[in-house]
């Protein structure tokens, strides 16, 4: 098994969603727990509800993108895909395509199956740069063979 997924994987599923979360959240519950009239210009009632908004749309952002994250490692005959707690393995021919898009300095990958799997039917997945170029330069063409 080849990874073909980056390290980065483990830091953006985890770390920054885990950080965010108890970082906001302490700040969230300090905004009700120190109940003053203003903080600095701002009106109390309305910084706890902004406090309030933004971390409700924070976690829905994490739970939407970074935590949807999956680790993928691959061979001539199949994908292993994991969320750190599950792994299941999909075979070439259950693959329907593989997209690949960037955003900032970060290769996105997605993963289409052509019938849900455990994971969903689209799997995303940060790719490791060299590794996932050699392995769909090895691999590449029998994946597309069976579009």
């Amino acid at each position: 098994m080849e990874r073909l997924s980056s390290n980065l994987t483990l830091f953006f599923k985890f770390f920054v969603p885990i950080f965010w979360i108890v970082f906001f959240g302490a700040f969230t519950i300090a905004v009700f727990a120190y109940r003053n009239e203003f903080y600095g210009a701002v009106p109390g009632q309305s910084l706890q509800i902004g406090t309030v908004i933004f971390f409700v749309s924070g976690l829905f952002m994490f739970y939407f993108t970074l935590m949807q994250l999956k680790r993928v490692e691959g061979n001539a005959e199949s994908f292993v895909v994991t969320d750190y707690f599950k792994t299941f393995r999909y075979t070439y021919d259950s693959v329907e395509k593989i997209t690949e898009s960037r955003f900032a300095f970060l290769k996105l990958a997605t993963i289409h199956l052509k019938e849900k799997g455990s994971f969903g039917k689209r799997m995303f997945f940060i790719a490791s740069s060299s590794r996932y170029e050699s392995f769909m330069k090895q691999y590449g063409t029998k994946l597309r063979s069976l579009d």
